[in-house]
């Protein structure tokens, strides 16, 4: 037997599937479950289509009728050419139960996915690990709150704080486990950012260098007053302004540089998790990570930052932060 706790969080593992791959779309993840057992998993497919509810049903087939659904993020229900309301087809199927962890803040849904659901003799029932949910989908969270991409920024430094020697050499800090993680976020973000001092110092690929996710790396963005020296297929934006509206192919960014751009996000308070590589050597008299970040006293930086996860790769570390400031 799968109680609503396990199955909500079953659901939100497989909305992580579509990270990076859903284009504009939330990542939603459905299980359907009848009788204790799963007879129906969906996520939200590439370019956001089909919606996971939709595939998850399909699945499901009749074993869908008088079964219960756990969904991350209300059931869409305004009209598209892309494919019919969710809502429809769980009613359509027949389900008895709906366990939906959070509303959509899309105004073409936004409680009406839940009022037809409820309109058709549909239990429904919310709330459940809401926090979990907004967290595995939260590119589309934040670009709804503050019209602006989820931001993590990667620093990659030694036990001093550096990201390279004083002439800027900075190949390699960490080692090729580290590095092969770093590859495994890039594939789950929809666009890569460096600044002017990285791409003429390094001249970055920016793509996925992993077997089977080469296909997965995300769009290349060089933040710079000027775009003298653009490489091909890059989007150059001269302003955080400007990034935050530019024609991406979804809401999740990752910035890998400079210390003068990590800086810059930082300030803005732009940067909703971060991810430090650590690695077990000694610069010294090298480019620190990070150049003024506003701050006016040290209180201030307390409080600021929650650990989520920490690991080894190899001889360096990982741990991972995300910003206090917006829960």
């Amino acid at each position: 037997m799968i109680d609503d706790r396990r199955a909500m969080a079953a659901a939100i593992a497989l909305s992580d599937r579509g990270v990076g791959r859903t284009g504009v779309n939330p990542n939603v993840g459905c299980l359907i479950v009848a009788d204790g057992r799963v007879v129906g998993r969906g996520w939200t497919q590439p370019s956001g289509r089909p919606h996971a509810e939709a595939m998850a049903l399909a699945q499901a087939g009749k074993a869908a009728h008088g079964a219960t659904a756990y969904v991350t993020l209300e059931p869409c229900a305004h009209l598209s050419d892309r494919g019919p309301r969710c809502s429809d087809l769980l009613v359509e199927a027949g389900v008895a139960r709906a366990v939906i962890a959070m509303g959509d803040p899309d105004p073409r849904t936004n409680g009406k996915g839940i009022d037809l659901l409820r309109a058709a003799g549909i239990l429904v029932e919310t709330g459940l690990m809401e926090a979990e949910a907004r967290a595995a989908m939260a590119g589309f969270f934040t670009r709804a709150a503050l019209g602006r991409p989820h931001v993590t920024l990667k620093l990659a430094l030694s036990l001093d704080g550096c990201i390279a020697m004083a002439d800027g050499s900075s190949r390699w800090i960490t080692g090729p486990e580290a590095r092969a993680h770093a590859h495994v976020e890039r594939a789950r973000a929809d666009a890569i950012l460096v600044g002017r001092g990285t791409l003429e110092a390094d001249s970055p690929r920016l793509d996925v260098r992993l077997p089977g996710l080469e296909a997965r790396a995300p769009q290349p963005i060089l933040l710079s007053h000027s775009a003298d020296g653009l490489p091909e297929g890059w989007i150059h934006a001269d302003s955080l302004e400007a990034v935050a509206s530019l024609p991406l192919p979804g809401d999740r960014m990752l910035v890998e540089g400079g210390a003068n751009v990590a800086a810059t996000f930082l300030k803005a308070d732009w940067v909703d998790r971060l991810l430090l590589y650590r690695a077990p050597v000694l610069i010294g008299a090298g480019r620190p990570g990070l150049g003024d970040i506003g701050l006016v006293d040290l209180p201030a930086a307390h409080g600021r930052w929650r650990r989520i996860d920490r690991r080894d790769f190899g001889p360096d570390s990982l741990e991972v932060y995300v910003t206090t400031a917006r829960g």
